[in-house]
């Protein structure tokens, strides 16, 4: 049985593949020493789909899609929404999660695998 560590709510690293893999179907979303990003669909939202501005109120606080765009990362097996990003358009994708796969792995040397799965 592979060792894996649940590293989101829907993400975890299988220690042995090192993988990156949505905990809902099991699918392998790539290299865990690679952003898991690159493994999901996105889905470019428009802010407006999301918050409506509300007519003839300059301050409805709906997001303006010249400033800010939405980015939801979805498992391409099972469709789980793993992350969203709000950035700036034209910005790159975030690399929010470095995972230290050899620091990691001898953390759990030795213990029993079942209390990792």
């Amino acid at each position: 049985m592979s060792r894996r560590i649940q590293i989101t709510e829907c993400l975890d690293i299988d220690l042995d593949t090192e993988k990156w893999v949505c905990n809902r179907c099991n699918f392998k979303l790539g290299s865990a020493k690679k952003r898991y990003k690159e493994g999901c669909l996105v889905y470019d939202r428009n802010p407006r789909d999301i918050y409506n501005p509300i007519k003839g109120d300059p301050f409805s606080f709906a997001p303006d899609p010249k400033w800010v765009r939405y980015l939801e990362y979805y498992c391409p097996n099972c469709g789980v929404m793993i992350e969203v990003e709000v950035l700036p358009p034209g910005h790159p994708i975030v690399h929010d999660i470095e995972i230290d796969l050899k620091a990691l792995k001898k953390s759990y040397e030795g213990k029993d695998d079942e209390s990792h799965n």
